[in-house]
Formats: structure tokens, C-alpha cells, sequence
């Protein structure tokens, strides 16, 4: 049995996208990254959609190379065919959206390393791997593109593995136009009509738009188009009508275009038009590869194109199986797809970073308690910052370099730490709240967004309320206003959101206390990705909080224990409360693992060994703790 269901072939290359929508690209001044490239984005998309997929490119020994495999990492591209160029630099675009027809476009590939793919960078056993092959009509436009691209078709086909076709024509990227011309869809050649008719007898399938039809029929008439393609190949051609989905012509080409097989449609409001093909063909592979009938793998093709064409992003925004079957399922009452809360939920949840499946966080993000204890001790404030540093010392020293280890700091005192903290591969949650506000406030600026977008996008945003579902409506509604803008903040810059509630200092906590509190911020459409809770006292209660987000989030990661300076037996006993739970993935604890060692360590008592040392045993012991109830 093949090893992977589609390897895709050509460029690979870093997108820059204006975020600034109705502006010229000369007035540009943010930019979103992603990875781009016509292929790229295939095997990207495919991998969304279920199926095994592998790319063949060449990416530069640098920066945004490494950042391009760990993507295809993340996405679960094998990462086989990707050739690392010692002597080219990875391949950039910058783009704008100007308005919904026009797309400034500038293809930065000047000797660039996925230009230099050649037939020694395709290795046969890794071809004959996969059931189908993709290549791409760009990349016949250089004659090393052309040598590799047809030497891995000659593999495949003597394997008999399916040979796809995406016409893909980019006439500036064959000589035809200028560098300012990147969004330029169509110029007449022959010479590239030529080119991709010599290799159109070998393919299984083609799929293009009718530029890109017409340019590889040869014809600006598009039924002649198609009918001289099917008069040189056997193979299944599929005509992308923009708006008016696709048309699949298996067979002979009808006397109408609309003859052919049409997928369901689906009407929306065109944001960005780049992308919308690759995502589009990974729907349709998904069918065709998977053996649905050519409607229904149209259907899916349509679908996927539509929530492309919604977006600012290319491969970023293909959909997940997950999220397919729910548009599929459920449709959307918003023609601007990137509206809809419930599709973006599932893409988020879908999409984010991996993470491990428990979490054991050493928190120290308090600012507060460790500011009163060193005015206390007489000691400046400035210390702070470097016990914070010790601090991720002892969560290193423990957690030895294994995953699921992670911890809390702040801007205010813990900066230092964090870049400490990094070089650990830490998961690492952030404050934003000030300390102790209620009702809730935000520390330094309320305009959370312009300070959220300076934040690594690895790093999880953690806000503390004390929200009693018993307290007095106007305060509730104070607090939950202020929670809903931070959430929506977060998912607006694709940020992890962690919310922690405390009720047990506003009120008696009961079994059904803390399910009541988070049922009320569900019912705002409050969807973080992690909880903090304070512990419960009963298997019960935590019951409770598991079927409120079994009914309002399946795809939360889950919930971590906080320890309000709690003793270590405490502990050990909300530990055993909670074993069996399954959406209680971890703890993160503070000040019963550093409180007494800050004051010894401010005071001059304990010297920084000791105190790492001191630090690594206390967690270490909760690590213990924790791991023989949840093993």
C-alpha cells in the first residue's frame, strides 16, 4: 500500500499579505506570513482534508526556510522531498488587497531556491511512495523545473500512479510581464501553450480556470480550449468558473459548458481571490483521491474555494475536514465566511499549534504579592526580575527537556525570564489583567488588541477574573463585557486565550458554582482555549464544569488547577479529587512552590543556587504528585 496519497511539485515560498484591506501596496504597513506557493499550498490543504501528502521544493538554509518545513511539520507534510539550498534564499511574495478585483502582486524569486529544484532533488522511491503525483504548470517554466517535474511524472506513471495537472499559469513567472504585474492572469503565448500541451497526454487530471484553460488549449474560445486538450489527453478536465463553482468533463466535451458535471455552489462575498485555486483543488483531491463520484468531490472543491476566497490568506485559511463537514452541514447565513463564529471556531481549534496533552506550568506572573513582599523586606523592586529568572531555572532543572512544562510571567517583571524561558521550548501564558481588579481591568492599556499583536504568536494570553455566578448582575455583565473583547482580541491575532476564575474569594463555592460561572461566559460566545480553575471539593463538581464544556466547546484543550498558596497535602488531595477527569490536563501553581524561597532569596538568605534548587524540588514534588493520579 502507498505510503502517501499525493505528492505536489514547485514553488515554495513565504507570503507577505497586507492586512490593511482597501489599500495600495505602496501604502502597506503590516503584513501577515504564511506559506505560499501553489503546491505548498496543496500539500498543505490535502493534509487539512485527511489525506497523507508530501511536497517536492527547495527551501533556503535561513530563516524563512526553516520556517516553511516546521509549517509543513505542523500540518503534517512529510518533509522528504524538501531540499534544503545552501546558496539560495527561500522565495517571498507581497501582496495587497486593493479592492475585490484587484490584487497588487510582486513574486520575489530572483535565483531563488525553489527555482532551482532540478532532477537530481527527485528521488524515485520517495515518488513511487505516492498514489498521485501534482505538478504544476510555473514550474515547467525553467528548464530544471521542467527536467525535474517530467522525471518524477516518468516515475510515477511506470508505477501507475495518477498524474494531476494544475495548469497554475502566472505569465509573469514565465517572462510574459513585468515584476509589477504578479496579479496578471493571462497573456496569449504559444510558446506556454506548447510547453504544456507536450506533457497534458500523461495526466490524469487538469484542472484550471479559463485563462488557464485557454492558455493550454491554445484557444481564447473556451470550448475549443477544452476540446483541443481532450483531443491530446485522456483525462479528466476541470474547468474553474469562479463564482459559479466548477464544471468536471470526464469523458467527451458537450456541445455547452454547463453540461458537464456541476458541483453545489456556493455563493460569498470575494475578499481575496489568491489561494482560492489551491484550495479549491485540495477539496476536489480529497474526493477524487478518497473515490467519490466527480459531483460530490466538485461539491467539496467549491466549498473549499469559497472559504478561500472569504480570506486574507492563502494556505492558512484551506479548511479542515472537521470544518468542512460542519459548513457542509450547517451552511453559514454570512456571505463573508470569515464572519461566522462558529465555522472560525472550528478552523481555530483545528488549525492551532499542537500542544502537548498535560500541561504542568510553574506560574509566576505575580506582580503584586512579590512587589508588597519586597517593599516589606526593603529591597528594590527591580529584584524581582532576576528570582524570575532563577525561577526558570528550577522549571528547567525539572522538566529536563520533556514536553508538557510550561510557565506563567509577566511584561512587568518577568521580560528576562521569558527570553530565558524560550530557549527551553516552554509553554509560556502571559497576564494581561491588572492584578486584583474587580471588576475586571486590563493592565497598562485597555486597548488590547495594539498590544496583543506585539506578543509571540506561540505565547498563550492568560486574564484572571474573580466572576461569582451569584454576584450582582451589573458587575457580571462589566466583568463578561471585558472578557468577551479579550477573546475576540485573541482569536482576531491568532492567540491562545487561557481565562482563570476564581469565585471561592466572593462567595460560596458549591458543586455546581464554578459550571454555573462558565455556562454564563459560554452564553456569550466566550470560547477560550484553556481554563484555570481553582480546585473543587468533589468528583462531582468537576462532573458539572466537564458537561458544560462537553455541551459548549468539545475542542477546549482542557483545564489547569491553580493553587492559591495551598500546602502541598492540599494539593496532593485536590490532585486525587480530580484524577479521572478528563478536562483536567495539568496544574499551574505558584507561591507554594516560590513564596517562602522569595522572601529568603530577597532577603538575602539564600543564595541562587539554593534557590533554584529549592524551587526544582517543590515543583518536582508536585510533578510527583500529579503523575500518580494521572498516569
Amino acid at each position: 500500500m502507498a505510503e502517501l496519497d499525493v505528492i505536489t511539485i514547485g514553488r515554495s515560498s513565504v507570503d507577505l499579505y497586507g492586512r490593511e484591506i482597501g489599500s495600495r501596496l505602496e501604502d502597506i504597513a503590516s503584513f501577515a506570513k504564511s506559506v505560499g506557493g501553489c503546491p505548498s499550498n496543496i500539500a498543505i490543504g490535502t493534509a487539512r482534508l485527511g489525506l497523507k501528502s508530501g511536497l517536492i521544493t527547495r527551501v533556503g538554509d535561513e530563516q524563512m526556510g526553516r520556517y516553511i518545513k516546521e509549517q509543513m511539520a505542523r500540518e503534517g507534510v512529510s518533509l522528504k522531498g524538501i531540499v534544503t539550498d545552501k546558496e539560495r534564499l527561500t522565495s517571498l511574495v507581497l501582496l495587497s488587497v486593493e479592492n475585490d478585483k484587484t490584487f497588487p502582486l510582486i513574486f520575489y524569486r530572483e535565483n531563488c531556491a525553489d527555482s532551482a529544484l532540478s532532477e537530481d532533488d527527485i528521488d524515485p522511491d520517495f515518488i513511487r511512495s505516492s498514489r498521485a503525483v501534482l505538478v504544476t504548470g510555473t514550474h515547467f517554466a525553467r528548464a530544471n523545473n521542467h527536467a525535474a517535474q517530467r522525471k518524477a511524472m516518468a516515475i510515477a506513471k511506470a508505477k501507475g500512479a495518477r498524474i494531476i495537472l494544475d495548469i497554475d499559469y502566472r505569465p509573469n513567472l514565465w517572462g510574459l510581464a513585468g515584476h509589477a504585474a504578479g496579479e496578471e492572469r493571462y497573456i496569449k503565448s504559444d510558446k506556454v501553450s506548447e510547453s504544456l500541451q507536450a506533457i497534458l497526454a500523461d495526466c490524469d487530471l487538469i484542472v484550471g480556470t479559463e485563462e488557464e484553460v485557454h492558455i493550454a488549449g491554445g484557444a481564447e474560445d473556451t470550448l475549443g480550449a477544452l476540446r483541443k486538450i481532450r483531443s491530446i489527453s485522456k483525462a479528466a478536465i476541470v474547468l474553474k468558473r469562479g463564482p459559479m463553482g466548477c464544471v468536471v468533463f470526464p469523458d467527451a466535451i458537450p456541445s455547452r459548458i454547463e453540461d458537464g458535471i456541476v458541483g453545489q455552489g456556493f455563493p460569498i462575498e470575494v475578499y481575496n481571490v489568491l489561494g482560492a485555486g489551491d484550495s479549491f483543488m485540495s477539496g476536489f483531491l480529497r474526493g477524487w483521491l478518497k473515490g467519490e463520484d466527480y459531483a460530490t468531490a466538485a461539491t467539496w472543491a467549491n466549498a473549499c474555494g469559497a472559504f478561500a476566497v472569504s480570506r486574507l490568506l492563502c494556505s492558512p485559511e484551506i479548511p479542515t475536514w472537521e470544518e468542512l463537514q460542519f459548513f457542509l452541514k450547517h451552511g453559514s447565513r454570512h456571505r463573508a465566511l470569515r464572519r461566522d463564529e462558529a465555522i472560525n471556531h472550528v478552523h481555530w481549534a483545528t488549525t492551532r499549534r499542537p500542544q502537548p496533552e498535560s500541561l504542568l506550568a510553574l506560574a509566576i506572573d505575580h506582580r503584586k504579592q512579590l512587589e508588597d513582599m519586597a517593599d516589606k523586606l526593603g529591597v528594590p523592586r527591580r529584584r524581582i526580575a532576576d528570582f524570575k529568572r532563577l525561577a526558570v531555572k528550577a522549571t528547567a532543572d525539572v522538566a529536563q527537556g520533556k514536553p508538557g512544562f510550561g510557565m506563567l510571567l509577566d511584561d512587568t517583571y518577568g521580560r528576562e525570564a521569558m527570553f530565558d524561558a524560550a530557549k527551553h521550548n516552554f509553554w509560556i501564558a502571559r497576564p494581561l489583567e491588572e492584578p486584583g481588579s474587580r471588576p475586571l481591568r486590563f493592565e497598562f492599556t485597555q486597548d488590547v488588541g495594539s498590544r496583543l499583536v506585539e506578543w509571540p504568536v506561540g505565547h498563550t494570553i492568560k486574564c484572571l477574573a474573580f466572576y461569582h455566578p451569584d454576584d450582582d448582575k451589573a458587575l457580571k455583565d462589566e466583568q463578561a463585557r471585558k472578557l468577551r473583547t479579550l477573546f475576540e482580541a485573541t482569536r482576531g491575532i491568532g492567540r491562545e486565550l487561557l481565562v482563570e476564575i476564581i469565585a471561592g474569594k466572593h462567595g460560596p463555592v458549591q458543586d455546581d458554582t464554578i459550571a454555573r460561572a462558565l455556562a454564563e461566559l459560554y452564553a456569550l460566545g466566550i470560547k477560550p482555549d484553556w481554563w484555570k480553575l481553582e480546585p473543587q471539593a468533589s468528583a462531582a463538581a468537576w462532573q458539572n464544569i466537564g458537561a458544560v464544556i462537553d455541551r459548549n466547546d468539545p475542542y477546549c484543550r482542557g483545564i489547569v488547577l491553580l493553587g492559591l498558596e495551598a500546602p502541598e497535602a492540599e494539593l496532593a488531595t485536590a490532585f486525587a479529587v480530580a484524577e479521572g477527569q478528563a478536562h483536567v490536563k495539568g496544574f499551574a501553581i505558584g507561591r507554594t512552590i516560590f513564596n517562602d524561597v522569595a522572601k529568603d532569596w530577597l532577603s538575602g538568605q539564600m543564595k541562587d543556587d539554593d534557590a533554584v534548587a529549592a524551587m526544582a524540588r517543590r515543583f518536582g514534588k508536585l510533578v510527583q504528585l500529579w503523575k500518580r493520579t494521572h498516569s
